[in-house]
């Protein structure tokens, strides 16, 4: 394979987190006296990290406000959220042909290490991965493959795969290549927009593509 390391985003890539991310932005924000959201209205804050999400969806400048938001969005996912995810069609058996030609793999999230650990862990998708870069908040995940880097865990020689737009424009900023995956939340527009190395539309062909270079 051409890449040193693949390096995966969780939250629509390996995982559909919509239920889990809906109740946990509504808990927070009826908790907190606003409004609760749609489905339609959380979809595009999912990927971005927490903070910018209910920032937005909460309509509040306050950045103490917006730290009470997370922690209490946090608490509900801690318990209940993380385990409120689906796992793609297709990501097991890609996930599983990847191991067996011997393809070093991690995860790169905006969520918290200690979250993405724990949804990885439930769904035992957590054997396939060498490690797992959560963020912290207002760490962008530009920053995070950035310290990847600068600490030796991947060179810049590594895929990162991922379903949005940021995902593509923290690959390139850190100076590597971006794969962009169709079955999350990034439509074809967005991810196109970023001008990724690659544009996957299911599981199969992304394995079938990159164990062929």
């Amino acid at each position: 394979m051409t890449y040193h390391t693949l390096i995966f985003d969780l939250d629509g890539t390996l995982t559909d987190p919509l239920t889990g991310i809906m109740r946990c932005m509504n808990y927070a924000l009826s908790y907190h006296d606003h409004q609760p959201k749609s489905e339609h209205e959380i979809k595009p804050y999912i990927g971005p990290p927490l903070e910018l999400a209910l920032k937005e969806l909460s309509g509040t400048e306050d950045e103490s406000h917006v730290r009470e938001l997370v922690s209490t969005y946090r608490e509900r996912y801690g318990e209940l959220g993380y385990a409120e995810n689906t796992v793609y069609d297709g990501i097991y058996k890609l996930l599983d042909l990847l191991q067996a030609n011997h393809t070093r793999m991690g995860v790169c999230t905006s969520k918290f290490e200690k979250y993405a650990i724990k949804v990885l862990k439930e769904f035992k998708l957590d054997h396939y991965f060498e490690f797992v870069s959560g963020s912290s908040y207002g760490i962008t995940k530009s920053e995070q493959l950035i310290d990847l880097i600068n600490n030796k865990v991947v060179p810049q020689n590594s895929l990162m795969i991922g379903d949005r737009g940021i995902d593509l424009i923290a690959a390139r900023t850190a100076g590597m290549s971006g794969a962009g995956v169709l079955w999350g939340y990034g439509n074809r527009e967005e991810l196109a927009a970023e001008q990724p190395r690659f544009l996957f539309e299911t599981p199969e062909l992304l394995g079938d593509t990159l164990l062929s270079l």
